[in-house]
């Protein structure tokens, strides 16, 4: 970390002092750690700087308050994960409790890859009130105001709280946030994806419609002679309900000549899981060609349950850039689904509820 003074001179360097090696993390085999950093100069105020991991312990900041820091600053980019919030809340009132200074956190905000960073900022009181929470999952700024008290300590004046999003609220932001970056930070116009009647794909469509709005999501209903009405009825339905373009491609003849071509091949054998898979690696066919075509990113189905027994159809349901539903079990879409059927999250482009079919859900 630089700072620069008034001339736009670098003025001070930090460097992070703890490298984590767990998780998404593998800083060791890259960086090498720096020093135990001192306090900066800001107007007056002796800023400790935290770089991210520096604050999850407690040498950093031990090191700062006995080197005369006024206030602690821990600038992160901190992932999310399910009871992250509360973990990085108790982290900074720790610190704050071995100090007795007060804390800014500054968490990152949007996705990266398969990472999504959900910001939700805040400022913790040398007392370890929270004076200031900052919006998860958007991009927030928020001014804050500091008086120094008569005994030389710094104390941030209060701003109203901000409700907390709760479980499914949080994950589902998540999910819109990191699609949305996704698509974005790699400049596709938009997403595909196979629509079967089915609770994963109406899902990812509606996280995609949430994402990117209607016009930016495409469908493609790929029915085989085995596909119920009741499937292309519920599918119809969910177009109709988000709004995007639903095609309609039938593959009977695409599956009829693949059975007549290993014909000879497959003599004197059942019919099994062979020709259930041709059906799914046609269908992935199809949406990889229309990908090719006109550029939209293909998304992928199969969830955290299907992938994880191997119920998910290699060149076929896996055929894609990018999962919405690749960490989320299978009873968690339920539950999720019926969420955003009476809830609209706060980053949504879709201005409307009860977008999932009753049906697929039941």
């Amino acid at each position: 970390m630089d700072t620069k003074n008034k001339s736009g001179q670098i003025s001070a360097h930090r460097y992070k002092y703890l490298l984590p090696n767990y998780g998404v993390f593998d800083e060791v085999r890259v960086f090498e750690p720096g020093p135990l950093p001192g306090p900066i100069d800001f107007k007056g105020c002796r800023l400790g700087v935290m770089i991210c991991e520096d604050m999850w312990a407690d040498e950093v900041s031990e090191c700062l308050m006995e080197s005369g820091a006024d206030l602690l600053l821990a600038i992160n980019g901190s992932p999310y994960e399910l009871g992250k919030t509360d973990e990085r809340l108790n982290n900074a009132v720790a610190r704050v409790t071995e100090t007795n200074l007060p804390l800014i956190y500054v968490n990152q905000i949007g996705g990266q890859d398969e990472l999504v960073f959900d910001g939700a900022s805040f400022v913790l009181g040398a007392d370890r009130s929270l004076r200031v929470q900052a919006a998860s999952f958007l991009d927030d700024i928020v001014y804050t105001r500091w008086q120094s008290t008569k005994d030389g300590r710094w104390k941030c004046d209060s701003q109203p709280p901000i409700k907390a999003l709760d479980e499914l609220s949080s994950i589902y932001s998540a999910m819109v946030l990191g699609l949305k970056d996704y698509v974005e930070k790699n400049n596709f116009p938009g997403v595909v994806l196979g629509i079967s009647g089915g609770i994963d794909s109406a899902f990812s469509a509606a996280v995609a419609t949430d994402a990117l709005g209607p016009s930016r999501v495409k469908g493609i209903l790929m029915p085989s002679k085995y596909t119920s009405i009741e499937s292309n009825t519920d599918a119809s339905e969910l177009g109709n309900n988000l709004g995007i373009e639903l095609m309609n491609i039938s593959i009977n003849e695409i599956v009829n000549s693949y059975d007549n071509t290993l014909n000879d091949l497959f003599s004197g054998t059942e019919k099994d899981i062979t020709e259930e898979n041709i059906q799914s690696r046609t269908r992935g066919a199809i949406l990889m060609a229309y990908s090719n075509k006109f550029g939209h990113m293909v998304i992928t189905n199969g969830n955290k349950s299907e992938v994880s027994v191997g119920y998910s159809t290699l060149y076929g349901d896996m055929c894609g850039g990018f999962s919405v539903v690749k960490d989320i079990y299978k009873t968690d879409l339920f539950k999720l689904s019926e969420w955003r059927n009476k809830n609209k999250p706060s980053l949504s482009l879709l201005d409307k509820n009860e977008i999932i079919p009753n049906n697929i859900i039941t």
